[in-house]
């Protein structure tokens, strides 16, 4: 065991599940209408609760209990023949367990966004648990656990380069809620503006300072790879949020600060693949385009294809991560046909498989709530609270 990489990671353990609780729990919450910003807060929360008790019972067995090609078993179900001493490379597994559990809250935290103020609660919560044991942990264990995508696989040597998530998180949760956003169908009215750009912004900026956690832990050790990592993260988010606010003032005549905040995550999204194998000036022109290209995918899910994805899932984490995996190739750190190869098959299992689990789930529990709780609100018709006085 490596004392600095531990204490390290213990860190970045820290700063992930940051990310989720409370940063975007307040991310969401301010894009949402007034009368179901709690609705989000407890999505976010029940989520995180609910996703830890499923990691440790088999999720993290899913993804890194063994070396098959398609799944890691069941060895390590509830964590058995893991204890204090047990090590994972240079740290404790128990360490390692934890970190990669915050990966697994937000993944399908991330979705959320993409139905919100129109789903049930029990839905929200039995769809999550199928497709983080369905989804999540399957692919994670195809890059990261030594399946059948990684160093080794049916790519050869090099295998498929994803540092941090640009495929095992942001195409994954990015591509489920498009699906699940085209299932559910659009809100009764969804132009209303955000009802609290203040939350948007703290919550982006508790993202931002998380996301070094993220992307730095995922080097799992205190080195110079884990510093590069976090320096190319916030010059990609820095850089995304300046050309997303300039892209606004050319096509409006002004910038916006939920705008500019959008920009950091675009920026963040996309660097995350690509975080462990470029530099500065790679990641300078990586967040210079990604401020750009998730903007006008933005616009193109909402006008063009009008898909009512809520909070802009699949255009800022999806089209991101996308993007950033790509650029792996584009700068030589990764094969093509690897990249590429990769994003496809994980496509196509993420599509096929939410659809088929929303299904699963909508036969159980009602997907989507009648249309006097959606007018009424989350809040007070499914959690019987209210954040406000008055209904916006």
């Amino acid at each position: 065991m490596n004392g600095a990489d531990t204490a390290w990671i213990i860190v970045a353990t820290g700063l992930v599940l940051l990310m989720t609780l409370p940063g975007l729990s307040l991310f969401y919450g301010g894009l949402v209408r007034s009368r179901n910003v709690l609705s989000v807060f407890m999505q976010c929360f029940a989520v995180a609760c609910l996703m830890s008790v499923l990691w440790l019972i088999a999720g993290y067995s899913i993804a890194f209990g063994g070396e098959g090609a398609y799944w890691g078993g069941l060895s390590r179900a509830f964590l058995m023949g893991v204890d204090a001493t047990t090590l994972k490379g240079t740290l404790p597994e128990v360490l390692f367990f934890a970190f990669q559990m915050t990966f697994a809250i937000i993944t399908p935290a991330l979705f959320l966004g993409a139905f919100a103020e129109r789903v049930g609660f029990g839905f929200v919560l039995l769809f999550s648990a199928l497709w983080m044991l369905g989804v999540y942990a399957p692919v994670a264990h195809w890059i990261w656990g030594g399946g059948f995508l990684a160093d080794g696989g049916i790519f050869g040597e090099i295998g498929t380069k994803d540092f941090a998530g640009g495929i095992v998180v942001h195409e994954t949760a990015g591509l489920a809620a498009l699906v699940l956003a085209v299932m559910i169908g659009p809100r009764k009215n969804p132009t209303t503006p955000p009802h609290n750009p203040g939350f948007v912004a703290i919550g982006a900026g508790l993202l931002w300072v998380g996301w070094f956690g993220f992307n730095g832990g995922s080097q799992l050790a205190a080195d110079g790879g884990a510093a590069m990592a976090i320096t190319v993260t916030h010059i990609s988010a820095a850089t995304a949020s300046l050309t997303w606010a300039l892209w606004e003032r050319v096509k409006f005549g002004r910038a916006s600060l939920v705008g500019l905040v959008t920009g950091t995550i675009a920026g963040l999204a996309s660097i995350t693949p690509a975080s462990g194998f470029v530099g500065p000036i790679e990641a300078l022109v990586i967040g210079a385009v990604a401020g750009v290209l998730c903007q006008e995918a933005v616009a193109l899910i909402r006008n063009r294809i009008r898909v009512d994805d809520t909070l802009d899932v699949f255009a800022v984490h999806g089209v991101g991560g996308i993007f950033g995996t790509i650029m792996i190739a584009v700068f030589g750190a990764g094969d093509w046909i690897a990249q590429l190869g990769a994003l496809l098959i994980v496509g196509v299992f993420t599509v096929i498989t939410t659809w088929a689990l929303a299904k699963l789930a909508g036969l159980v529990t009602p997907i989507r709530v009648d249309a006097e709780t959606e007018f009424n609100g989350l809040d007070i018709s499914a959690h019987g609270e209210r954040a406000y006085d008055i209904t916006s």
